[in-house]
Parts: structure tokens; C-alpha cells; sequence
């Protein structure tokens, strides 16, 4: 048996365990195929909030809507993941807002257009120089 084969039969008996684990937790999906497809856009949905989450984190010390990536990454991250809910809530109490409790348009595009404007000259600076 390779292991291509060993890996394949493997991640079959965790995808039997997670789906067994589900039926007998959660009520809300009935047929296992329900339950396959809830896990896969769950861990579709923990992957994008992880990336976006590291986008974030490397744009606090840029130019650019660092908190407002971190916060977006927590907000997705947070449906799936239950410490991410608590992290959300210290990053939006950090984001500056204005007396309605939403995030300044000034800052929001002003902080969006820098990032991409020094997004642009770096890759310009790297592959055109």
C-alpha cells in the first residue's frame, strides 16, 4: 500500500468520524451528505477568516485598514470558531467610529486607498524596477 493510498483511506475514516460526530451533536442536518457538505463549507469558511485574519495582522504596521482586515477575518472567523467571537468584540472597540457607533467613511476609504496605492508601488518597485 502506498502512501498515497494510506493518506486517502485516512482522510476517509476522519470524514466518517466528523460526519458521525455531527449527527450525533447537531440536530439541523438530516442526510450525511447534509453533513459532509455543512463540514466542507465550514472549513472553507475557518480557512478564509485564518487568511484574511494574517492579511490583517500584516497590515497593522502598513499603511493601510489593518484593524478593519482583522476585524472583517474575526467577523467571518467568529460563526465557526467561538474564541474569535470574543476577539472581535476588543478589535471593533479598538476601530476609531463615529457618534452612531459605525466606522468613519473618511478613514474606511482613506485607509483603503493608501493600502492599495502602497500595495501598487510595491509590486511596481519589485517586478518593474
Amino acid at each position: 500500500m502506498t502512501d498515497r493510498e494510506k493518506f486517502g483511506e485516512a482522510l476517509e475514516s476522519l470524514e466518517e468520524v466528523l460526519i458521525e460526530t455531527e449527527l450525533e451533536v447537531d440536530a439541523r442536518e438530516e442526510t450525511r451528505e447534509e453533513v459532509r457538505r455543512n463540514l466542507i463549507v465550514r472549513a472553507l469558511r475557518i480557512a478564509a477568516g485564518s487568511v484574511v485574519c494574517l492579511v490583517g495582522l500584516f497590515l497593522i504596521p502598513l499603511p493601510g485598514p489593518g484593524m478593519l482586515v482583522l476585524a472583517a477575518g474575526l467577523a467571518i472567523l467568529s460563526r465557526d470558531v467561538p474564541f474569535a467571537h470574543r476577539l472581535l468584540a476588543n478589535v471593533r472597540a479598538r476601530i476609531p467610529e463615529n457618534e452612531h457607533g459605525e466606522i468613519s467613511r473618511p478613514i474606511l476609504i482613506g485607509g483603503l486607498v493608501l493600502s492599495t496605492a502602497t500595495v501598487c508601488f510595491s509590486l511596481w518597485w519589485w517586478l518593474l524596477r
